[in-house]
């Protein structure tokens, strides 16, 4: 009866670490398929130039822009767009904030930023070859374009 006993402790305790273990690996993996998104200009010119990716900015409201939450939640933040970036692009944010507290030199970067590339409304893509080159833009976010439209779109400007 004991041996019984102790037989279902070890089958429980290894189930225990085995669910822990992939919980651990599954973490371990989303975590490598998360492209990061970069605040400094020159930091993210210097690695597009160094990884011969292209440079996508995103100008943005992030705390009060509701296309911009849109366009983060429905496109940005998905596995498909993830694994896109990471093979494709350094990704930049220029942000916009209205409560978010941010630097005053990051905040003169990204107003030199929005002047130079003419940004008008949020959210802006621009998409820059690895010598700075512009590609193209994408002002605004349409929902119906979806994720795989936009990744479409930007793929449609990387090949021009």
């Amino acid at each position: 009866m004991r041996k019984t006993a102790a037989r279902r402790f070890c089958q429980v305790k290894h189930l225990i670490f085995s669910v822990l273990a992939a919980t651990i690996l599954a973490g371990t993996a989303s975590a490598q398929t998360q492209a990061q998104w970069l605040t400094d200009f020159k930091k993210a010119q210097e690695e597009a130039k160094a990884t011969n990716k292209l440079l996508l900015i995103e100008f943005t409201g992030s705390d009060w822009c509701a296309p911009c939450r849109i366009l983060q939640r429905d496109v940005l933040s998905t596995r498909e767009f993830q694994e896109y970036a990471i093979k494709n692009l350094i990704l930049l944010e220029v942000d916009f904030p209205r409560a978010k507290p941010q630097t005053a030199e990051l905040a003169r970067q990204n107003q030199t930023l929005a002047q130079r590339f003419g940004i008008e409304g949020f959210p802006s893509i621009i998409l820059l070859n690895a010598d700075g080159k512009k590609l193209g833009e994408l002002v605004g976010y349409d929902p119906r374009l979806g994720r795989q439209g936009y990744i479409d779109a930007l793929e449609k400007m990387r090949k021009s």
